[in-house]
């Protein structure tokens, strides 16, 4: 028995792109993307309307209709869309930005030890002056004492 078809959608922005298929894999394939649509929210299932009765018509087959261009028109998409990766300059830039992401977070933990080591030194010192101000107030109550005596 064959597997029931379902209606998987996604959109660029300026076209839908509608596959009747057994499942998400198979849209993604369909699709000719390399990325989980589905993942990401880019992709769903759809439950009617024009693109979802186009694509039972043509089950596997890619269905575009134009949402920005050729607005409404509906056809059969010329082969799977390849999924654009980002462009050489933009891969750069992307790694640079990480790359200064790693620096600063590195800094910064770097900081925060260094903060947290002053701190310590502080604490220490506000520690050893509480402990010879009572020595030294003790030593004093206990001359004025003799002295009142």
């Amino acid at each position: 028995m064959a597997k029931r078809l379902k209606v998987f959608t996604w959109s660029d922005g300026f076209h839908a792109f509608t596959v009747a298929v057994s499942s998400r894999p198979k849209a993604l394939e369909a699709w000719g993307s390399k990325q989980d649509l589905f993942a990401t929210g880019l992709a769903s299932e759809l439950s009617g309307g024009p693109d979802y009765e186009a694509a039972l018509a043509a089950p596997g087959q890619v269905i575009e209709r134009g949402l920005a261009i050729d607005v409404g028109k509906i056809r059969k998409a010329d082969g799977p869309k390849k999924a654009a990766g980002p462009s050489k300059a933009r891969r750069a830039r992307i790694e640079r930005l990480e790359a200064e992401l790693e620096t600063l977070d590195a800094d910064h933990r770097q900081a925060m030890a260094d903060l947290a080591d002053r701190l310590k030194a502080l604490e220490d010192e506000q520690a050893e002056r509480e402990r010879t101000h009572a020595k030294r107030r003790k030593a004093l109550t206990a001359a004025l004492k003799a002295a009142r005596r």
